[in-house]
């Protein structure tokens, strides 16, 4: 039985748990609530470095600003494709105007830019907005 490695977006503690039991909606160990709810991370440059180095899933991440237009329009399509790719990866944001040493970091250019990221490692981009599909079969590899 392989175990995988996963931060709770709760407290912070780092799980344990059998990758067989993924779709389970398995709980965190130390606060109880649940590992997987269907939503979006917001990560700031701390809660960043936790995910990026300690979760064993693959973490697509949408560097986005509140002013721009096309990232205002492709939220509510992200939340949707956060809904349809949990357990499978997890999806997060980060606000580039809060933490531009995270934007800087990464060369984000235009946004919005999706940067998907596995095992501390990252394995592509594409900036422009999208809608639900295409962020799921991107993700997925597919598109």
């Amino acid at each position: 039985m392989t175990k995988i490695h996963l931060v709770c977006a709760n407290c912070g503690a780092i799980n344990r748990i059998p990758q067989e039991r993924l779709s389970m909606s398995p709980q965190c160990g130390k606060c109880q609530k649940a590992l997987f709810a269907g939503t979006v991370l917001q990560l700031g440059e701390t809660s960043f470095d936790r995910y990026v180095k300690h979760d064993e899933l693959p973490l697509l991440v949408d560097f986005w600003a509140p002013w721009c237009g096309p990232c205002q329009s492709m939220a509510l399509a992200y939340q949707d494709a956060a809904r349809e790719l949990e357990p499978a990866m997890r999806l997060a944001k980060v606000n580039t105007e809060e933490h531009s040493q995270l934007a800087a970091r990464f060369k984000i250019r235009s946004i919005p830019t999706l940067i998907l990221f596995h095992q501390g490692k990252e394995l592509r981009r594409q900036s422009g907005a999208m809608n639900r599909e295409q962020i799921v079969h991107w993700a997925q590899g597919r598109g």
